[in-house]
């Protein structure tokens, strides 16, 4: 499929903050609410800090709310579920490959080992 010429370029939300670079990759296997997201992060972010992230993500159009519940009588109604959008799993995967080149190029420098080979 063509790129549309008014896509935003992956590359231009990039270098990620970790609070940004940790939500999408919640997102990644699929949909969640914010509680969720919370917990998939090990306690690294407070409920004021995601929600406030979630915000400017829904904004810049990385992430998009769903409408879609699991069975209701496991899941509350007042949760609100939120999903990467094309544009978002662009800019994570980008994110993910420049980080991966840092450690790359840390390895280089002899700042890292290299990963056991099994």
């Amino acid at each position: 499929m063509p790129k549309r010429t008014n896509d935003p370029d992956p590359e231009s939300f990039l270098p990620l903050t970790p609070t940004v670079f940790d939500i999408l990759l919640t997102l990644v296997d699929g949909e969640l609410h914010g509680y969720a997201i919370m917990q998939e992060v090990s306690g690294r972010l407070l409920p004021g800090t995601l929600y406030r992230a979630l915000m400017r993500l829904l904004e810049s159009g990385l992430v998009e709310g769903s409408d879609q519940r699991p069975d209701p009588e496991l899941d509350d109604e007042r949760r609100r579920y939120y999903r990467l959008t094309d544009l978002g799993r662009r800019v994570i995967e980008a994110e993910a490959q420049r980080l991966a080149e840092q450690v790359r190029a840390a390895r280089a420098k002899k700042l890292l080992s290299n990963p056991k080979r099994a």
